[in-house]
C-alpha cells in the first residue's frame, strides 16, 4: 500500500496530465530554507530586470488582441519556488466569460482592484510554472504587477524584432 504523501503526489501528477494543464516540477530544498526571492524577467540575450518579491504575490497584465482591454493573470508563489495561476481580472466581463471560459461566474472587482472584474482560473485546468515564456509586444503591453514595485512594463525592455520574455523565480541573497 502506498504511503499517503506518495499517493497524494501521484494524484495531483496524475490531475495536472489529465487535466491538459501546464505545469512544471521544480525540485529544491525544504520551504523553511528558502530566503527571499526575486522575480527574473530574461530572453536569449540575458536577465532584462530582476525585482524583489515583497511577498507571495505578481500580477501580468495585458491588452487582450480579440478584446482591446486590459487583462490580468494574478499568481501565487509557491513554497517550491513555482508559481500558480490564483486569479484571472479583466476590464471587460466578456474577457473571462468568453475568452477565458471560466467556469464559475466572475464577480465586480474590490474598489481599489486594478480591473473591474475578477473571478477563479478554472480548477479542472491548474497552471503551475517555474518558468512562463511571454510575448511582450507593443500591441499587448504585457506590465508586471509586484505589491510595493514600480508596474513594470516588459514590452520595454525587448526589441520587436524578438519580442519574447521569460519569467522565473529565483532566490535573493
Amino acid at each position: 500500500m502506498p504511503k499517503p504523501a506518495a499517493a497524494v503526489v501521484g494524484l495531483v501528477c496524475l490531475a495536472m496530465l489529465g487535466a491538459g494543464g501546464i505545469a512544471v516540477a521544480v525540485a529544491g530544498a525544504p520551504a523553511e530554507s528558502r530566503g527571499p526571492r526575486a522575480l527574473v524577467i530574461s530572453n536569449d540575450g540575458g536577465v532584462l530586470a530582476s525585482i524583489p518579491l515583497s511577498g507571495d504575490t505578481f500580477a501580468v497584465s495585458y491588452r487582450n488582441s480579440i478584446y482591446g482591454t486590459v487583462a490580468e493573470e494574478r499568481y501565487t508563489v509557491q513554497e517550491d519556488g513555482s508559481y500558480r495561476l490564483a486569479q484571472l481580472a479583466a476590464d471587460q466581463l466578456a474577457v473571462l466569460e468568453e475568452y477565458y471560459a471560466v467556469p464559475g461566474a466572475p464577480s465586480a472587482a474590490g474598489d481599489t482592484d486594478r480591473r473591474e472584474w475578477v473571478t477563479d482560473p478554472d480548477p479542472g485546468h491548474p497552471a503551475e510554472f517555474s518558468r512562463l515564456s511571454l510575448a511582450a509586444t507593443d500591441l499587448g503591453r504585457r506590465t508586471v504587477y509586484i505589491p510595493g514595485a514600480p508596474p513594470l512594463e516588459l514590452w520595454k525592455l525587448v526589441e520587436d524584432s524578438d519580442p519574447f520574455v521569460v519569467l522565473s523565480l529565483k532566490e535573493t541573497p
